[in-house]
């Protein structure tokens, strides 16, 4: 047992003497590392780096004992063990420190879809702070297109506000135009505004009217009825809401109806018309009306003349009212300064209920179209509207013709009508005094 353990030995000794050394070419690890003591068994590996430099260089002369073999074979595993464990150590740093820059990499753009982007500072921005940053950009922008279509609106309103103005002036100098009662350069900008407004909204009512009247057809049924009439009663309601903007300015261009046509301040009552003249005049156009809309009519007739009772007896308070803050002093006194300013911020305290009166008034105007509304069918509140619209726009007419059918005054007939009122007696009546103006009636204040 001995003797073949020996002759192993012996064969391997040959075996390795004769083998030549090898190069470091395509090593199974580095070599480099079997030259380096491991720092936790220096010793045995050096022992066995020196036994095998010895082997590779020279043939092998001493005989081993099988211990010694069991030995080494256990040092030579331990070393390869250590070797290998030391190798793979080293490689998965050098693989780590690789991989690192792109797991890096790899997490930022995860990091980045997940949570946002990066600014150009360098700082990560979550999902949230990104949405919103996104939405504010949508929003500045929506902003940017508003205000430039609005000064576009603007620049349009006031080439069209240059063109009314003259149309305006133009219209009032000849008395054809709503307003003509008034000059240009004794109205308020409020005032010009509403005219100018008026006069759009005439021209869209003119399209709305004949639009519905081609609806109104026997032999045609419109699906859009409804929708028609609500654009109308939205129409009416734009209206509305231009006259309370001008009550808060100048509600005396409203109540003195200077915005409307001679004809039709004739039929004014508190800056427009009288709700139950017009279903006076409406419930004869709806025959044949149902019993229930037919009582329904005038309940709403009925309740608008006892509003419009309350509000003229109102109206009439405020008017005594006012007649008696502006002569609680004696007229005579006109030079007194001090006394004609302490009236006058009286008559202005009074003034104040006026604009009330108005809008009361105005909004029953508007409720009782919205109650009619509800009584009548959506045929017959299309009829409603074309007959207001037919009514007003006929009252209109009257003032053009009236307008264009008086004689043209002369200027020496006024002198003629001052000389035939001369009496006999060779004093003259008191049409023929020349007018008294008021000016100036405190030169001091």
């Amino acid at each position: 047992m001995i003797g073949s353990d020996v002759d192993t030995e012996r064969k391997t000794a040959g075996y390795l003497a004769a083998r030549p050394p090898t190069l470091e070419i395509f090593p199974s690890w580095p070599m480099s590392h079997l030259q380096q003591p491991y720092s936790g068994n220096s010793h045995s590996v050096g022992s066995t780096t020196e036994s095998s430099s010895g082997q590779n260089s020279m043939p092998q002369t001493e005989l081993v004992s099988p211990g010694s073999m069991r030995a080494d074979s256990g040092q030579r595993q331990e070393l390869l063990m250590v070797t290998v464990d030391d190798y793979n150590y080293e490689q998965g740093l050098g693989a780590a420190a690789t991989t690192a820059p792109i797991f890096q990499q790899h997490a930022a753009g995860q990091d980045k879809g997940k949570h946002g982007s990066t600014r150009k500072d360098g700082r990560l921005l979550d999902a949230k702070t990104e949405r919103r940053l996104a939405q504010n950009r949508e929003a500045a922008r929506k902003s940017r297109l508003r205000k430039k279509a609005y000064v576009q609106q603007l620049e349009t309103s006031r080439i069209r506000l240059q063109q009314i103005e003259q149309e305006l002036h133009g219209a009032r100098s000849q008395g054809l135009f709503p307003g003509g009662g008034g000059a240009a350069g004794d109205l308020s900008s409020g005032a010009v505004i509403f005219d100018m407004e008026y006069a759009r909204w005439l021209e869209d009512d003119t399209k709305h009217m004949t639009e519905l009247q081609a609806v109104l057809q026997p032999q045609i049924i419109d699906a859009n009825l409804g929708a028609i009439v609500e654009d109308c009663m939205r129409h009416y309601d734009e209206l509305f809401h231009l006259r309370a903007m001008l009550a808060r300015s100048d509600v005396f261009h409203l109540m003195t109806g200077l915005w409307a046509t001679t004809a039709e301040r004739c039929f004014l009552w508190m800056g427009g018309f009288r709700p139950s003249e017009i279903l006076k005049m409406l419930i004869p156009q709806l025959d044949p009306l149902a019993e229930p809309q037919l009582i329904g009519m005038y309940n709403l007739q009925r309740s608008s003349e006892q509003t419009e009772e309350a509000l003229v007896q109102g109206l009439q308070q405020l008017h005594q009212s006012l007649a008696d803050a502006v002569g609680a002093s004696p007229l005579s006194d006109g030079a007194n300064v001090a006394n004609y300013t302490a009236l006058m911020a009286l008559a202005l305290d009074r003034l104040d209920t006026l604009e009330s009166f108005y809008r009361q008034a105005d909004s029953l105007r508007q409720q009782t179209l919205h109650q009619m509304r509800r009584i009548l069918t959506t045929r017959q509140t299309a009829r409603c509207f074309v007959s207001i619209s037919e009514y007003h726009r006929r009252l209109r007419a009257l003032s053009s013709v009236w307008a264009s059918s008086r004689p043209p005054t002369p200027p020496s007939e006024g002198v003629v009508a001052a000389a035939e009122n001369v009496s006999p007696t060779g004093t003259t009546t008191e049409q023929a005094l020349p007018p008294y103006h008021h000016s100036q009636p405190f030169p001091g204040f």
